[in-house]
C-alpha cells in the first residue's frame, strides 16, 4: 500500500509538471514564462508536455554565461530544495524515478540487489556532476560566453525518453537529421531500461547528478528520518527493506536514502520516524501533556 501511494503521488506530480497537452499533439515544446522556473526533479526541458525546466539542464545552460544572475537563481533553487527535503525529491517527485520503479517491478530472471563494485560505482554520479554539469559548461564556452549542456547532450537518458523520442516521432523533419548522437543516447536509454529490470534505480544510484546534489543535503535537510536507538531491537528488517541498500541503523539519513519510507514501514517497533521534526519514542514521552 505504501509503494502504491508513493507511485500515485509520483504520477500526479508528473502530470502536474507535464500538463502542456498541446505539445504532445503538435510536437512543439512549451515556451511560456513558466519555462523559466525549475522543477525539483529530472524533467527534461524538451519534453513536449514540460511546463518547467530541469535544474540540471538550466544550470549547464547558464553557468558559463557572463551574466550570472540566472545561474545564481538555479544554484539557489537547488540549495533551497536540497536543504528543505534532500533526496525526498528522488523518491517522491522525480518522473524518471517513477519510470525506474515501475520497470523494476517487471519480472526478470535475475534481480541483482548488490555486487562488489556497487559502492564504488555510486561515486560516479559525483564525477559526472563535477565534469559534465559544472566544469565543461563553465570553461568550454562560445563567443557569447555560453556553455553547452554536455550532460544532456552526451549522457542523460531522461532527455531521450521525454524529449528526443516524442519530438522525432511527431516531427518528420527531425527524422532526417538524426545521426550518431541520437543513436548513442538511444543506446544509453536502452541500457538504462535493461539495467532497471535487474537493478533498483541504476540511474539514481550511479549516474544522476541531481541526486548527487541532493544527497549532500540528506544529513542536514529540514525533512529527515530519525532513529530511536532505545526502541531499535537491531533485527535488520529496515536494512532488508531498503532497495537503495542503506542501513538506517548505521545512518538513517545516508546520502543514498531517497526517503521512500520502506524502512519505517518494515520496522516492527516503530523506531524509525520521519518529518520536519521527526522524534523518537523517548522524546515523544518527554513532551509535556499540555
Amino acid at each position: 500500500m505504501k509503494e502504491t501511494k508513493r507511485h500515485l503521488f509520483q504520477g500526479l506530480w508528473f502530470l502536474a509538471t507535464n500538463s502542456y497537452m498541446e505539445g504532445f499533439k503538435t510536437g512543439k515544446i512549451y515556451q511560456g514564462k513558466m519555462k523559466n522556473l525549475c522543477v525539483p526533479g529530472m524533467n527534461c526541458y524538451s519534453c513536449p508536455g514540460a511546463k518547467g525546466a530541469c535544474p540540471i539542464g538550466a544550470l549547464q545552460a547558464v553557468i558559463g554565461n557572463m551574466d550570472y544572475k540566472f545561474a545564481f537563481y538555479v544554484v539557489g533553487f537547488l540549495f533551497f530544495i536540497g536543504a528543505l527535503m534532500g533526496r525526498f525529491v528522488c523518491g517522491w517527485l522525480c518522473p524518471f524515478g517513477l519510470v525506474q520503479d515501475l520497470l523494476h517491478k517487471i519480472p526478470f530472471p535475475k534481480k541483482i540487489e548488490t555486487f562488489k563494485a556497487d559502492k564504488y560505482l555510486r561515486k560516479v554520479k559525483y564525477a559526472i556532476l563535477l565534469i559534465f554539469v559544472l566544469i565543461l559548461p563553465l570553461f568550454l564556452v562560445d563567443v557569447l560566453g555560453q556553455g553547452s549542456p554536455y550532460f544532456c547532450k552526451l549522457i542523460c537518458p531522461v532527455g531521450m525518453l521525454e524529449g528526443g523520442i516524442p519530438l522525432v516521432w511527431k516531427n518528420e523533419s527531425m527524422r532526417g537529421a538524426i545521426g550518431f548522437l541520437y543513436a548513442w543516447k538511444g543506446a544509453i536509454l536502452a541500457v538504462t531500461i535493461l539495467l532497471s529490470l535487474m537493478i533498483y534505480r541504476p540511474f539514481c544510484k550511479y549516474i544522476c547528478p541531481l541526486g548527487a546534489i541532493y544527497s549532500l543535503f540528506n544529513p542536514i535537510s529540514v525533512f529527515k528520518y530519525r532513529l530511536d536507538k532505545e526502541a531499535c531491537v537491531h533485527c535488520g528488517a529496515c536494512k532488508r527493506a531498503c532497495k537503495m541498500n542503506v542501513d538506517p541503523v548505521e545512518n538513517e539519513n545516508a546520502a543514498e536514502c531517497i526517503r521512500c519510507g520502506q524502512c519505517e514501514k518494515a520496522c516492527p517497533t516503530g523506531a524509525i520516524s520521519k518529518g520536519i521534526c521527526a522524534m523518537g519514542k523517548k522524546e515523544m514521552k518527554e513532551l509535556p501533556e499540555n
